[in-house]
């Protein structure tokens, strides 16, 4: 049994109704104006475009004149890739000392910001590895990080609530924030949606802890300073431009996605054994938000990772306008995860039983139509 999930948030009363039925299962988001679809085409990595790492986490990355940048905050690790020669090079050569623990990454142009919660700030560099200037956290906004910036050099911030002790301020949104170089003005552009949380009962204490693959709401910004949000809540891009002018995209059609106990007990695997919590102890989302990722171009394409469950081998990547229309649907075969995209190529890292595995995917051309996959989601 099935149920439409009707347009605008998921209401309580219809998860509700979806539990007691037995769970939702593949259920299809209403249809607005960017509900529309086309072929869909697969994106084939190539053998020889592939690195293998010792990592265990998902890493960040960008592009950076036609190299990755890529971050692994577990092993505080900042890296320029290169394919052809099968070498990972720190950024700023092996003997650095400007930056310590890095853990996010964006780029602007050719310029690479790398934020370092070990000295508090976010280095900037060229895209050979040379650092010309520094940012610090700001003490102003609870020591936010640098995440965006514009053409004008203005510098964009992501404001989360204080979760108190007892994490009930995680019910509160999070706040984007602009603020020009001298970092001396700052103004409130949008609010994301707050967190979807569950009150949890630990050692004879209340904690509201966010449920687990509930998801966030997404975000970035385009050279002109228009702020864009994917919000998961309605499945839609919104965007605010320079002047503060609010508009919202299409609602986009997808399956919604069950968490399943297969689910549950991939999430569970990724703690030590000695380590691991019971599936009980956590809060877990009933489904999956309609997206895991978010990503911007300087042509101002929009591409969002869509959600899958554990046991399906396909994994969708939508591509919006500006506009918040879907033009294209790419489907990515295994169970890699997108983390990066480039001027026609797409970084992609996949668990290994080696570590992780990073493949250069290459975008076919707009006009080039493959073959519709026999199984797995269709938009």
């Amino acid at each position: 049994m099935s149920w439409v999930i009707p347009p605008g948030p998921f209401p309580g009363r219809w998860l509700r109704r979806a539990e007691r039925a037995g769970g939702l299962l593949l259920a299809l988001a209403a249809c607005g104006p960017g509900g529309r679809s086309g072929p869909i085409e697969e994106l084939l990595p190539a053998p020889a475009d592939t690195l293998v790492t010792q990592w265990t986490e998902y890493p960040a990355a960008v592009p950076a004149a036609g190299q990755w940048v890529v971050v692994s905050a577990d092993w505080d690790a900042a890296l320029l890739t290169d394919f052809a020669g099968k070498t990972l090079t720190p950024l700023g050569g092996p003997r650095q000392q400007s930056y310590l623990h890095p853990f996010h990454v964006f780029a602007f142009r050719d310029t690479v910001y790398l934020a370092d919660w070990g000295k508090r700030r976010s280095t900037v560099w060229t895209s050979e590895g040379r650092l010309v200037d520094s940012t610090p956290f700001v003490d102003r906004l609870r020591g936010a990080y640098v995440r965006a910036r514009d053409a004008a050099g203005q510098l964009y911030f992501q404001v989360d609530p204080q979760p108190g002790r007892d994490g009930s301020g995680n019910r509160d949104s999070a706040a984007i924030v602009r603020a020009p170089p001298s970092l001396n003005r700052f103004d409130t552009l949008a609010k994301l949606a707050p967190l979807e949380v569950a009150r949890i009962q630990r050692e004879n204490a209340t904690r509201f802890e966010q449920r687990i693959f509930s998801g966030n709401d997404l975000w970035g910004v385009w050279s002109d300073g228009t702020v864009w949000t994917a919000r998961r809540f309605r499945n839609q891009i919104t965007w605010v431009d320079s002047r503060g002018q609010r508009t919202n995209g299409p609602l986009l059609a997808d399956p919604v996605y069950e968490v399943t106990p297969a689910d549950r007990e991939l999430y569970l695997r990724s703690y030590p054994p000695d380590l691991r919590p019971k599936e009980t102890d956590l809060a877990w989302a009933i489904i999956f938000p309609p997206f895991t990722g978010a990503f911007t171009t300087p042509d101002s394409l929009i591409w969002l990772e869509k959600s899958k469950p554990a046991a399906d081998t396909l994994r969708r990547i939508q591509v919006l306008d500006r506009s918040g229309q879907l033009q294209r649907v790419l489907v990515l075969r295994g169970q890699g995860r997108l983390i990066a995209v480039g001027p026609g190529k797409l970084l992609v890292a996949e668990r290994a039983t080696e570590g992780m595995r990073l493949m250069e995917v290459r975008v076919p051309m707009a006009s080039t139509v493959n073959s519709q996959p026999s199984t797995g989601p269709t938009p």
